[in-house]
C-alpha cells in the first residue's frame, strides 16, 4: 500500500475475551450460521462498546438526530455456504474444482426476495428509510430515534479519549422474525479514528516521512539529513548508488562500520524480468496467459495504462495487448478524497506487478468510490457478482484492536461472506499482510508504516480470515542482475543514520523501520488447511501472547518479494508531474506478485481455477522444490545495507539497513509467522501442471 492511509476502519470497543472464548473472539456472533437458536430475537454482542459505560454517558442523542446504518444479509442459507466454499476448494474433496457460476452462486446463497422484502418491512416499519439495497445489504437513514426502535437499544453520547462519540447504549437486538435474514448491523458507533495504515511506500517518501519521538530522542545530537564535515571530505557517493550487479556487489567504501565488514550498498530496485527469473516463472515458460487477475484500490488515474506500457516497453517487456487491460471506475461517485489520499502510487504498484510477473494475464483494475469500508467492499462484492477475475489482489488492511476501540464485527462478517462466495465460484483473493510486523506498540512507535492507535501484537484485518491467502514480505537477495535466486529473509529493517561527520551510524544497533506483518490472529479458529502443518506450538499462542486450548488462525500462508531496501521499482505519472520511476516496498508488492503467480499456476493447469488457493498451498508444505524456506539465520550472507540516496536539499541522506530483522516475527525452518510456508520456488509453478 502506498504512504496514503486507507480509511476503512469500522471501529467499536468490546471487552477482552477470556482465553477460552478466543478462537471465533466477538467476530462469530454476528454470523447466523454459527448461532444456536434463530427462532429467538437476536443480539448483536459487541455492538455496544465498551466505552459506552454508565460513567462516561454524555446523555441521550436526540430523537430526531439523522441516523444510517447498513444491514447485511445472512444469504439463504450461510452454513451451506461456508460447507460448499471448502469442499471445492480442498483438493482432497470429491467436489473439488466444481465451482458454481456467478448466475448459480448467486441464486443459491444470496438473500432471496422473500428476505429483503422481510427486511425492508422491519426497518421502514420502525420509521427508517430504505436508500439501497442489493442482494447483500439494506442501508437506510432515518432519526436515531427510528433507529433505535428498530433495534431494541437506545443511542447515547459517550465522553472518550477521541472526543465525545455516539454508540448504542446497549447491544443491539434483531427481531426474531428476521433474525435468519440478517447477517450484522454496521455504522452503528461514530469513529472519528477510521483509517488503516497502507501497506507500500517508497523508498524516498519513507525516508522523507518525519521521524517519530522515539527515533528523534535517540540520535538527538545527529540530525536526519546528515552535512558533510568540513574536516573530513564525504567519500560516499554524492548520487545516488545501489548494488548493479546482484545483491552485495558493490560495496559502500567510506562507510562507517556497521553490522558487518564492508557493507555493500542496497541492490538497485528489481524489475519484472528480475523477478520472473527469481520465482521460476521464466523457467517454466508461463506467462498467466488464460487467466483474469483484478485488483482493489481507490479511484483510478487516466494515464495507468500508458504508464504501465512505458514501464514495461523500457524494462524490455511486452506492453498491454488491445483489450488485456480493463478498469471499473466510477469518477462521478468518488468521495472522501480529503480523507483517504493519494492511491496512484498504489495502482500503478499492483497493475505493474501483475503485468510484469504474469505479462499475458488479462488484468481488471476495479477502484472504489472511496477507501471508506462500504465502497471497498462494494468492490469486492461487484467482482464476485460478476465474476470479473480468477484471482483478486487487495493492498489494503488494517488492525482489528485499537485503543479507540476493535473492528466492527459487521465488518468481519459481510467481507467473510463475500469471500466466501469468490470461493464458490473459483475466485481466490491474495491480501496484503502489512508493513508492521507484529502490529505491536512497540513496533509502532518508530515502524514508518505502522498504525499508532495499536494496543497489543496482532494480526491484521483482512488477512486474518481463514478464507484469504495472507502474504508477507521478504527480502530477495538476487545472484546476479539477471535474476537468478540467491537467499531470501524476512521482510524487516532495522534503521540508522549516517552522523553528520560521516563517522558512525545513529542509533546501532538501528530502530525497527519496516516489517512484513503477520501473527496469529486471536480472533479465529485454524481452519482445517493449516491443521498438521503449523505446530501447535505457533498456532496456539495469539500474537498478543494469549494462549488458547485450541490451535488459532496463523498467517501470513506465504510470502514474496517486498522489502523496502530490496526494493522493486513501479513507474507513474503523478497527478500534476511527469512520468519517473522509483523504488517501492511493502507487502503491497507481494500480493499483486502471488496474484500474478497463481494466475501463472492456472495457466499451467490448462486454464482451469484454482480457486481460493490456500488448501492447494498447504497441500504442497515443507517441499524445498516448492517453496523456499525462508530463514533469518545470520550465516546466509550479508544482512547490513547502505542506502544512498545521494545529495538531497543540499546534503548527503545516507543509511544503513540491517534486513531480516521483523519486528515480533522471525522467519525460521518451517512454517513461521514472518513467511508463512516461505516463497514460490523453482517447482512451485510445476507442482500445478495437470
Amino acid at each position: 500500500m502506498p504512504a496514503a492511509v486507507r480509511s476503512r476502519l469500522s471501529r467499536i470497543a468490546v471487552a477482552a475475551p477470556a482465553a477460552a472464548a478466543l478462537v471465533l473472539g466477538t467476530f462469530a456472533v454476528a454470523n447466523p450460521a454459527m448461532a444456536a437458536d434463530q427462532s429467538v430475537a437476536k443480539e448483536l454482542v459487541g455492538s455496544s462498546p465498551a466505552w459506552a459505560t454508565s460513567q462516561a454517558d454524555a446523555g441521550a442523542v436526540p430523537d430526531s438526530t439523522p441516523a444510517t446504518a447498513r444491514i447485511y444479509l445472512a444469504g439463504q442459507d450461510p452454513k451451506a455456504l461456508a460447507a460448499l466454499a471448502q469442499a471445492v476448494s480442498d483438493e482432497n474433496s470429491p467436489q473439488y474444482g466444481q465451482y458454481l457460476s456467478a448466475a448459480d452462486a448467486k441464486a443459491k446463497f444470496d438473500a432471496s426476495d422473500a428476505q429483503v422484502k422481510a427486511v425492508t418491512a422491519w426497518l421502514t416499519g420502525a420509521g427508517l428509510k430504505v436508500t439501497s439495497t442489493t442482494t447483500h445489504y439494506v442501508e437506510v437513514s432515518g432519526p436515531t430515534g427510528a433507529l433505535a426502535k428498530a433495534l431494541g437499544t437506545q443511542f447515547h453520547n459517550f465522553r472518550t479519549a477521541t472526543g465525545v462519540r455516539r454508540a448504542p447504549a446497549k447491544n443491539a437486538v434483531v427481531p426474531a422474525a428476521v433474525a435468519d435474514d440478517v447477517l450484522a448491523v454496521g455504522n452503528l458507533v461514530d469513529d472519528p479514528s477510521q483509517k488503516a495504515s497502507s501497506d507500500a511506500v517508497s523508498v524516498a517518501a519513507a525516508d522523507a516521512k518525519a521521524e517519530n519521538a522515539a527515533t528523534a530522542a535517540a540520535r538527538a545530537a545527529a540530525p536526519d539529513v546528515a552535512a558533510p564535515d568540513k574536516k573530513a571530505p564525504a567519500t560516499l557517493p554524492t548520487v545516488p548508488t545501489c548494488s548493479a550487479d546482484g545483491y552485495d556487489s558493490d560495496i559502500a567504501k567510506g562507510a562507517p562500520a556497521g553490522y558487518e565488514k564492508n557493507e555493500p550498498f542496497a541492490p538497485c530496485a528489481y524489475v519484472p524480468s528480475q523477478l520472473r527469473k527469481a520465482y521460476g516463472v521464466t523457467d517454466s515458460k508461463v506467462s498467466g496467459k488464460g487467466a483474469t487477475v483484478a485488483i482493489i484500490d481507490a479511484y483510478g488515474f487516466a494515464s495507468m495504462q500508458a504508464d504501465a506500457n512505458t514501464f514495461a516497453t523500457a524494462h524490455g517487456d511486452k506492453p498491454f495487448a488491445p483489450g488485456q487491460y480493463k478498469e471499473v471506475v466510477t469518477p462521478a461517485q468518488w468521495n472522501s478524497q480529503a480523507d483517504c489520499g493519494d492511491w496512484s502510487g498504489e495502482e500503478a504498484l499492483d497493475v505493474e506487478m501483475v503485468h510484469g510477473l504474469a505479462p499475458d494475464a488479462n488484468v481488471v483494475y476495479v477502484g472504489a468510490n472511496s477507501c471508506q469500508d462500504a465502497d471497498l467492499d462494494a468492490a469486492l462484492a461487484n467482482i464476485v457478482d460478476n465474476h470479473l477475475a480468477d484471482v483478486v489482489s487487495n493492498s489494503w488492511g488494517e488492525i482489528m484492536h485499537g485503543k479507540s476501540g476493535d473492528i466492527d464485527p459487521a465488518v468481519v462478517a459481510a467481507d467473510n461472506q463475500i469471500f466466501q462466495l469468490g470461493a464458490v465460484e473459483g475466485i481466490g483473493f491474495t491480501v496484503s499482510a502489512g508493513d508492521c510486523g507484529d502490529n505491536s506498540p512497540g513496533a509502532a512507535a518508530t515502524g514508518v508504516n505502522c498504525q499508532a492507535d495499536t494496543n497489543q501484537a496482532q494480526a491484521q484485518w483482512p488477512s486474518s480470515s481463514p478464507w484469504v491467502t495472507a502474504v508477507g514480505g521478504t527480502a530477495l537477495e538476487l545472484m546476479n542482475k539477471k535474476g537468478a535466486y540467491a537467499d531470501e529473509v524476512s521482510m524487516g529493517d532495522q534503521r540508522s543514520v549516517l552522523s553528520a561527520d560521516q563517522k558512525s551510524w545513529t542509533p546501532m544497533p538501528g530502530a525497527f523501520y519496516f516489517g512484513g506483518g503477520g501473527g496469529v490472529s486471536a480472533d479465529f479458529a485454524q481452519p482445517w488447511y493449516q491443521k498438521d502443518v503449523v505446530p501447535d506450538s505457533i498456532s496456539k499462542v495469539a500474537a498478543n501472547g494469549t494462549k488458547s486450548a485450541t490451535p488459532l488462525r496463523a498467517t501470513p500462508d506465504i510470502a514474496m518479494s517486498g522489502d523496502l531496501v530490496a526494493s522493486t521499482l513501479v513507474g507513474y505519472t503523478p497527478a500534476g508531474g511527469a512520468y519517473s520511476e522509483g523504488g517501492y516496498g511493502g507487502t503491497s508488492v507481494s500480493s499483486p506478485e502471488t496474484a500474478a503467480m497463481l494466475a501463472n499456476a492456472i495457466q499451467e493447469r490448462g486454464g482451469k481455477a484454482i480457486g481460493f488457493a490456500n488448501p492447494a498451498l498447504y497441500n504442497r508444505a515443507n517441499n524445498d522444490s516448492i517453496y523456499n524456506d525462508v530463514d533469518d539465520n545470520p550465516n546466509h550472507g550479508k544482512l547490513g545495507n547502505v542506502v544512498d540516496l545521494g545529495m538531497v536539499g543540499g546534503a548527503l541522506k545516507v543509511r544503513l539497513y540491517k534486513i531480516g530483522s521483523d519486528f515480533g516475527l522471525r522467519a525460521g525452518e518451517g512454517y513461521d509467522t514472518a513467511t508463512g510456508l516461505g516463497s514460490p520456488g523453482m517447482g512451485f509453478l510445476k507442482s500445478f501442471k495437470h
